[in-house]
């Protein structure tokens, strides 16, 4: 039997984006090497805030349209010091998402073994939270005139479309199907946004009758952050908009352990592009370059990968070994370690 080939971009961006995705290419090496039934051929792109300033973009043209040919992106981070975050997020990151329809942004948390929650109940954490990631708050639409003056204004315009909306609520439907307690949340602040938001509720609503086995709750999103704390039990698979699930998989990550720990996938649900697969941390400059970098976000990243590759059974055995090394408490300082960067790595290796 042929082995099985994925082509995969490898965009490490900024930070410690530079440090883990080297981190999560050496355990998916390791990975592949073991199972011996598939390979990655990964092609590296240097776009990032350094390669910003020097040229001018992030992306330069015709960058799409090379990534479109990969079976799946790998993203470490984007965002430094000296350049303004909203260049940054626009100049690399939200182009990517949108320009593949990447429009399912999903964020599972949940307690590994031998990682404490801040939460006494933390181990009633198991969720996942997928954000509408094509429109909504941050759909670009809005601003800027009669700049430096007093009458100056700016406006930032949330876009809901019928389409973007009932295709994330059907999505949020279809994964809650497949987990146990076929549970569902809509989170919403419809009470206030009485536009956008009430044609979001509206259209859960429409979508969950066809899904009659589904237990829904609609929750305001104030309301939300108190459930996460003092009721984590009462949720599992959640459903929110661009900006709500934005801070909300924050809180969870948190709650988590470490945002060190938390894994993303930015789904094409239909393939008809490539989707990005990143940790959910960010640069975080204040630690580059010391290796204390935690890698897990990453490694749990690269498992959500795979699983969307096909490979499932590769996909199970890389979860199993982080839980085995987190177990061990070979943790990095975020988590309350000593360890490194590398050491951790090593041990997911070995535990491969």
């Amino acid at each position: 039997m042929a082995t099985r080939e994925y082509k995969i971009a490898a965009i490490p961006g900024d930070g410690i984006g530079i440090e883990v995705i080297a981190a999560g290419l050496k355990v998916l090496g390791v990975l592949a090497g073991r199972d011996r039934g598939f390979r990655l051929k990964v092609e590296h792109f240097p776009w990032s805030s350094d390669y910003y300033l020097k040229n001018g973009y992030y992306i330069p043209q015709g960058g799409l349209d090379q990534l479109r040919k990969f079976d799946a992106i790998f993203f470490g981070a984007v965002g430094a010091p000296d350049v303004p975050d909203h260049i940054s997020l626009w100049g690399l990151r939200l182009p990517i998402c949108q320009g593949f329809d990447q429009y399912a942004n999903v964020r599972p948390a949940r307690v590994l073994p031998g990682v404490k929650s801040p939460l006494i109940n933390g181990e009633q954490i198991d969720w996942v939270i997928i954000r509408e990631n094509s429109e909504g708050e941050y759909s670009g639409s809005g601003g800027r005139a009669h700049r430096g003056l007093p009458e100056e204004v700016a406006t930032e315009t949330s876009i809901f479309t019928r389409t973007g909306v009932a295709r994330i609520h059907r999505f949020a439907f279809e994964l809650a199907k497949k987990r146990p307690r076929k549970h569902l949340t809509l989170v919403t602040k419809s009470n206030a946004q009485r536009h956008g938001m009430v044609m979001w509720d509206e259209i859960f609503y429409e979508v969950a009758k066809d899904y009659p086995e589904i237990e829904t709750r609609r929750v305001l999103v104030d309301a939300m952050t108190t459930d996460m704390v003092l009721k984590p039990r009462s949720l599992d698979t959640v459903v929110a908009s661009n900006l709500h699930a934005d801070i909300l998989s924050d809180l969870a990550a948190a709650l988590s352990g470490s945002l060190g720990i938390a894994p993303t996938a930015n789904l094409n649900p239909e393939r008809k592009f490539p989707s990005m697969f990143e940790p959910i941390h960010g640069s975080a400059f204040d630690i580059t370059g010391k290796g204390i970098a935690n890698p897990i976000a990453t490694f749990w990243t690269a498992s959500m990968m795979l699983e969307h590759l096909g490979e499932k059974e590769a996909a199970l055995r890389l979860m199993k070994a982080i839980e085995a090394v987190t177990a061990r408490r070979i943790h990095t300082p975020d988590l309350g370690g000593e360890a490194s960067t590398d050491i951790v790595t090593e041990a997911v290796c070995d535990s491969l």
